[in-house]
């Protein structure tokens, strides 16, 4: 058969007509999460292992600065978190001075009284002496000073002991002795009782009058000596006459360690009133 026969031929063959359309291509697979014409959902291929790292990487790693500066832009770097104080964090602060102590606490120390200077003891009217005289027992013994103050002694005479001190009225006893008596006297002075130191309390006390000063003391440690307060009396409004001048004296407040300087030492002829 001819060359051009069969050419002819094999383009007209059965399984393709004129006029019979061309074969579809297969359709492609739908992406993940894309609904295909039919309805049905079909997965997108997953990206291979060793590809996550290297995507997830480029992601979170800044490219490289390009030769435009416009195009650079740098993230902002985290701000650090604050520093907090280990002591402010820790320790918790003391309570204020103002509060109140719980009941299991300790009381605070209350300060010590103010104190005037102590002096040497005067002698006054009234008061008790022993006077002794070393290898003499008529020139020693025991003698009262008279309310005039004047103290009476054997083989010397009178002399003035009102207003003394032990060691100046010691001096002039033996200045006296040696100038009549015997030469160079050893005399010792002690005072037995005293009478001529007192101090008054009056008002709202259970028990008033006079009270000796032996011993120095201060104005609260006086309030000791008069039995207690009457149910009326003003503990904030006690004062001291001290000659011409007036003290104040607040017991409630000295009482609880507050204004100690209000607390001065009694001095002789005080006088205490407490009001009602």
């Amino acid at each position: 058969m001819p060359l051009s026969v069969m050419l002819w031929a094999a383009a007209w063959s059965p399984a393709q007509s004129v006029g019979d359309p061309a074969p579809a291509p297969p359709a492609a697979a739908a992406p993940q999460g894309v609904r295909s014409p039919a309805g049905t959902q079909e997965t997108a291929p997953s990206v291979p292992p060793t590809v996550a790292p290297a995507v997830a990487q480029e992601a979170t790693t800044p490219s490289a600065p390009t030769g435009d500066p416009a195009s650079v832009t740098s993230a902002p770097a985290p701000a650090a978190p604050k520093a907090v104080p280990a002591q402010a964090a820790a320790t918790p602060q003391s309570p204020s001075k103002g509060k109140k102590r719980g009941k299991g606490a300790a009381p605070e120390s209350l300060p010590e009284p103010v104190s005037e200077e102590q002096k040497p003891y005067v002698i006054g009217s009234l008061d008790i002496l022993q006077v002794s005289v070393w290898n003499d027992p008529k020139l020693s013994g025991i003698f009262d000073v008279r309310p005039d103050g004047i103290l009476s002694l054997p083989l010397i005479g009178e002399m003035k002991a009102d207003g003394l001190t032990v060691a100046d009225l010691t001096q002039l006893i033996r200045t006296k002795l040696a100038a009549s008596v015997m030469e160079d006297p050893e005399v010792n002075i002690q005072v037995v009782r005293i009478n001529s130191k007192k101090f008054y309390i009056f008002g709202g006390c259970l028990k008033q009058g006079e009270f000796p000063l032996v011993t120095p003391m201060t104005i609260l440690d006086a309030f000791a000596n008069c039995g207690g307060f009457k149910d009326f009396a003003n503990l904030k409004k006690i004062y001291v006459l001290r000659g011409a001048e007036r003290l104040p004296f607040n017991y409630k407040e000295v009482s609880q360690g507050k204004h100690m300087e209000q607390n001065r030492m009694i001095q002789n002829g005080d006088r205490i009133f407490v009001p009602e």
